[in-house]
């Protein structure tokens, strides 16, 4: 996810340059997804986590082998749904028990099939950790979720199908072709992800019993959602990804878009869902999009809107345990995710009794943070795999929590 700083120019002159940039054609243009992506919902396997089909992929880091996959999971309907994503395979044999997974869950990238990661040519260098994670021995998962690169709409923000989708591509790993993928995993994630991350912790004995979790990472994770949509209404970013969110669940959940939007906004938001934000120029062009958005365009307050805060609810994690240990990590300076409300998250996951871990990265923004945790994440991951004891910060948390 890239930067989605307001565009500084004034409104004529940001869509002009706006076109100028779109007439740049196909150097600009987001990646269609091809013949690999394509499946009739008819012909997806009924059991989730079924490899369907799989190519190798160029770029993979060196003495490691890359597959760009398609596998089948439960959509938010229940039904089977096609997925697409990326497993990479660390060179050399492997061990008896076959190789420990690390699945990654990536932030935003938009709610258009064309936003799948997987897409990028520059996929496999997008893959926070993926390199030491390698060398290590670790297997990598990056699903693209459910309407990523496959057919849509795409349930953004709406956490099972997001779980799902990570436990299933590490159930799929686990059928390719002599590569002995075992059944012990870590997942983290950012942002979108990080939310992915959580409630992939929650579901993962109750949906995969056969996989076996050892830890959950969640840098600048999606939370409490109905107090950050009060507070991301008023920033470019914010209203850009809430249009993805109005966008997905209006179809998703079939909810109602007028009791969602202002009527002004209709348009606006379908405009905005039409964008990527993998790219700084696909980012600029969504703020752009989004421009026309006033901060009441979710009227958030309103009394009617107890379908939508039912549906923010449910996608909070927290409502069930997580099993296994829990890292934090948050920018001191995120302007997306207030920190605080990350330390608020992190300390009731503790009164409710899960093991928790805490890491401020001081001076870090929202974007860039994965990157940024990278290593510790990569060291909590390998702590986890060697039975080290986690440890819990959950006094100083809670402390620091009730001090805010």
């Amino acid at each position: 996810m890239m930067d989605l700083s307001a565009p500084r120019a004034p409104a004529r002159t940001a869509l002009a340059l706006a076109a100028l940039l779109a007439a740049e054609g196909c150097a600009f243009a987001a990646p269609k997804p091809g013949a690999f992506y394509a499946l009739p919902a008819s012909s997806v396997p009924a059991t989730p986590g079924e490899l369907i089909r799989y190519e190798t992929m160029p770029r993979a880091p060196v003495g490691a082998q890359a597959w760009r996959v398609l596998y089948s999971s439960t959509g938010v309907d229940g039904k089977p749904v096609a997925v697409s994503g990326v497993v990479l395979v660390p060179a050399g044999p492997a061990p008896t028990n076959g190789w420990d997974v690390v699945a990654w869950a990536h932030a935003t990238t938009g709610v258009a099939p064309a936003c799948a990661p997987s897409l990028r040519r520059d996929a496999l260098d997008e893959i926070p950790g993926a390199a030491p994670l390698l060398s290590r021995g670790y297997v990598v998962t990056a699903t693209d979720y459910p309407g990523l690169g496959t057919a849509g709409p795409h349930p953004y923000l709406v956490g099972e199908s997001e779980a799902r989708a990570v436990l299933d591509l590490v159930r799929a790993a686990r059928k390719l072709p002599a590569q002995h993928v075992g059944p012990r995993f870590a997942v983290w994630g950012h942002s979108q992800g990080g939310q992915a991350a959580l409630f992939t912790g929650q579901l993962a004995s109750r949906y995969a019993p056969e996989l076996a979790l050892v830890g959950v990472g969640a840098v600048a994770p999606a939370t409490d959602l109905t107090p950050l949509t009060r507070e991301d209404v008023n920033t470019v970013a914010g209203r850009v990804f809430l249009s993805y969110v109005v966008w997905s669940w209006t179809r998703v959940y079939g909810a109602d878009p007028d009791i969602f939007l202002r009527p002004s906004a209709t348009a606006v938001v379908d405009s905005v869902a039409a964008t990527c934000v993998i790219t700084d120029r696909e980012a600029y062009l969504a703020a752009v999009a989004a421009a026309p958005l006033r901060d009441d365009f979710i009227p958030v307050e309103r009394d009617s809107l107890g379908v939508w805060l039912r549906l923010l609810t449910l996608n909070t994690p927290g409502a069930a345990p997580v099993a296994a240990p829990i890292f934090f990590a948050q920018g001191s300076a995120d302007d997306l995710v207030p920190p605080r409300m990350t330390l608020a998250f992190a300390a009731r996951l503790c009164r409710q009794g899960e093991h928790v871990r805490w890491m401020w990265m001081p001076g870090v923004k929202h974007v860039g943070a994965a990157e940024s945790a990278a290593a510790a994440m990569v060291g909590f991951m390998e702590e986890r795999f060697s039975g080290t004891p986690a440890g819990d910060q959950c006094g100083a948390i809670v402390a620091e929590a009730g001090a805010k």
